[in-house]
């Protein structure tokens, strides 16, 4: 069984990491129009270029999932693009003050 671990920029994710032991490990990033949702995003904030972009990065804590690092953090990846229509990005970037 692995476990995997999503990163965000903000409330925007960005990429999937996956384990199992120690060696045996995934990153699937998220497609393109993620990075550019997190670019407007710190624009909109005003963060770019500043350590407080760097502060707006967090991790979720490890979540168990049966299959491989690869196919898990594929499958998570998959899961998140679905779930994070250009709508939901619009509106997330909306909120940004």
């Amino acid at each position: 069984m692995a476990e995997y671990q999503v990163t965000y920029w903000m409330n925007i994710p960005s990429m999937v990491s996956a384990r199992e032991g120690r060696r045996d490990r995934a990153k699937a990033e998220l497609s393109e129009r993620f990075q550019l949702a997190i670019d407007e995003a710190a624009m909109r904030a005003g963060l770019i270029g500043t350590d407080a972009y760097l502060e707006q990065w967090r991790r979720d804590e490890w979540q168990a999932r049966e299959g491989t690092p690869g196919d898990v953090a594929a499958a998570v990846a998959a899961e998140l693009e679905a779930e994070y229509t250009p709508e939901r990005l619009a509106r997330l970037l909306r909120e940004i003050r």
